[in-house]
């Protein structure tokens, strides 16, 4: 268990994390890795989740609720591992605390941007963050400065599914076919997880966008006259297609399989896990909290407010971990 204020030292309080639901698992996944020594607090607001469809109130309300919360715990830091909550609530909770290290998660733009081959890229979200004053005028910015163009993509449902445990479901795979292919369609070539909840759907994300972009390759390589299908790369290699019916559909799956060994890392995702963890490093190090290695191992303590099992089960699930976990009412 974390031990309780007051600590040795300042560098000895935890930091706290918190989402609506067990997607800032992601997060927790990240700064855990870059930042060993630290004691983590983590909170996840599961009774009220998602935030995607409540209103811009109701989430601030929440946000500063929690971290309120976290600090009466002695939280010296806090990362709100939520992208709905960063657009809705990081400027109140940065009035109210404006000492406080605080870190805030928002779509990666700028890193998508400067990945983009094509100059087109996906970003998956909530309703909530799409539509959010903050992320429109961050992508007009990057769109004016870069002239990459932003295909917006609401993913209805997706972070419940995630956050029921529902990563290899058919109805899950079903609409994450329905989100990704059509932004493969439109020619992006590089796809933002919006949501934290998404980088536990990232393998699922990864195989559905590369299916849909070697199967497009291959149609083109298809349509192309024989002697131009040849210039194209790995064109030498494909055999045409037989004219019998169930020896063109033969060879076309094997055509398509050796189509997705080419672009088997066609697809940029951008996850802003890492990104959020410099940033929370930068200043823990300017505020000179960081934690020495040496002392008390670090230690991790869940809050939920939903049922202490429902969180559990995440950290097992997700993560293979098993902290104590506790339900609060706040």
């Amino acid at each position: 268990m974390i031990p309780t204020a007051p600590f040795a030292t300042p560098s000895d309080a935890p930091v706290g994390i918190f989402d609506s639901g067990v997607g800032g698992l992601s997060v927790l996944r990240h700064v855990r890795a870059q930042l060993p020594n630290e004691h983590l607090m983590y909170f996840a607001d599961s009774a009220h989740n998602p935030y995607g469809d409540k209103t811009e109130a109701f989430v601030v309300e929440r946000s500063l609720a929690i971290a309120a919360f976290l600090l009466e715990q002695g939280a010296k830091a806090l990362v709100v591992a939520c992208n709905t909550a960063t657009i809705a609530a990081i400027k109140a909770l940065r009035a109210t605390y404006p000492t406080l290290p605080l870190v805030g998660v928002e779509p990666g733009l700028k890193p998508a941007a400067a990945a983009t081959r094509s100059g087109k890229v996906g970003v998956l979200a909530t309703q909530r963050t799409l539509s959010g004053e903050k992320f429109l005028l961050l992508r007009e910015q990057i769109s004016l400065a870069t002239s990459v163009e932003f295909l917006l993509q609401p993913c209805v449902g997706l972070a419940d599914q995630i956050e029921q445990g529902q990563l290899d479901t058919p109805e899950t795979q079903a609409m994450l076919e329905r989100y990704v292919a059509p932004l493969i369609a439109q020619g992006a070539d590089t796809l933002v997880l919006g949501s934290t909840h998404y980088p536990f759907a990232r393998a699922a994300i990864e195989r559905i966008a590369n299916a849909h972009i070697a199967a497009a390759q291959l149609a083109k390589a298809q349509a192309l006259p024989a002697g131009a299908a040849q210039t194209q790369a790995g064109a030498a290699d494909t055999p045409t297609l037989p004219v019998n019916g169930s020896a063109v559909a033969h060879a076309f799956t094997a055509q398509l399989d050796q189509a997705l060994l080419q672009v088997n890392s066609a697809i940029t995702l951008i996850d802003t896990g890492d990104a959020v963890t410099r940033q929370l490093v930068r200043l823990l190090e300017g505020a000179g909290l960081l934690r020495a290695s040496g002392g008390q191992p670090a230690e991790l303590q869940g809050y939920t407010s939903a049922p202490a099992a429902t969180l559990t089960r995440a950290f097992d699930a997700l993560l293979k971990l098993a902290p104590e976990v506790q339900s609060v009412a706040i």
